[in-house]
């Protein structure tokens, strides 16, 4: 995710066309890959961390970095761009992305950023649209190779991701003041723990008392026990209750709030 601070994004629709094209040989390539940030979603992170056989905490603590949103008060996670390998993502080399195949979402969609934003007041969701990064080193711009955004999203394949993401991204945009204050210490390290932090959010809901406070059917639990997908989109409930989105939880009668286990 390319930070937009001071740039005013052209909105692209799928039919809208560029030029690109990316390849080993080019004189820019990996270019792109360093001196960059790049947030990752909750999926983001379960397809790398899979692909690496880490725990979450252990993908987290060597390959990650964290900060607060300034508009929504919650935790982003971003990938480290480590000194030691020129400021570029610890997974590219001269030849290329060792994970490419398990890549961010907004790795994928490069040099088409992807925007999401709030519905107008009364209407549910939220709204996507694109938007091109054209990078003064970026030589694929001159290559004669056209798409259109639509074209370009079926030969990257972001459409899990997208499917993936969006629930997570509506709960990121809760930008007005009250929303902020209400995300206080506790609740970013709760956020942050469900968002990103799937091995230990699993530890959470089995060993501490958050299953007698609240209600989760038998069929759930066996499913958040043994399937990342499944644990995350009951995290985003669990996330839902906790910003006071909506009821997505069930609590049981004269329970209290679970807390993390040590």
């Amino acid at each position: 995710m390319k930070s937009m601070k001071d740039v005013r994004p052209i909105q692209m629709g799928l039919n809208s066309r560029f030029k690109f094209k990316c390849y080993p040989g080019i004189s820019c390539f990996t270019e792109c890959c360093g001196r960059i940030d790049i947030a990752l979603t909750p999926y983001d992170i379960i397809r790398i961390k899979q692909r690496l056989g880490m725990r979450s905490d252990e993908f987290l603590r060597t390959y990650t970095r964290m900060e607060i949103d300034e508009k929504s008060g919650l935790p982003l996670v971003y990938l480290l761009m480590p000194a030691e390998n020129n400021h570029k993502c610890a997974f590219v080399t001269p030849e290329g992305c060792t994970i490419y195949s398990d890549r961010p979402c907004a790795c994928r969609y490069y040099p088409i950023g992807q925007a999401t934003l709030q519905r107008e007041e009364g209407l549910e969701g939220i709204e996507e649209f694109y938007f091109l990064i054209k990078e003064p080193y970026c030589k694929g711009h001159e290559e004669a190779t056209e798409w259109t955004v639509a074209s370009w999203r079926v030969d990257q394949e972001p459409d899990l991701y997208d499917e993936m993401n969006r629930e997570w991204k509506a709960m990121m945009l809760r930008r007005d003041s009250n929303a902020r204050q209400a995300v206080d210490e506790k609740k970013q390290q709760l956020f942050y723990l469900a968002s990103y932090d799937l091995d230990n959010f699993r530890r959470f809901v089995f060993e501490s008392r958050f299953l007698e406070i609240f209600d989760v059917d038998p069929q759930t639990q066996a499913a958040i026990r043994e399937d990342d997908i499944a644990l995350m989109k009951f995290a985003f409930n669990y996330l839902k209750y906790l910003l006071v989105i909506e009821q997505s939880l069930t609590v049981r009668p004269q329970s209290q709030p679970a807390q993390p286990a040590a």
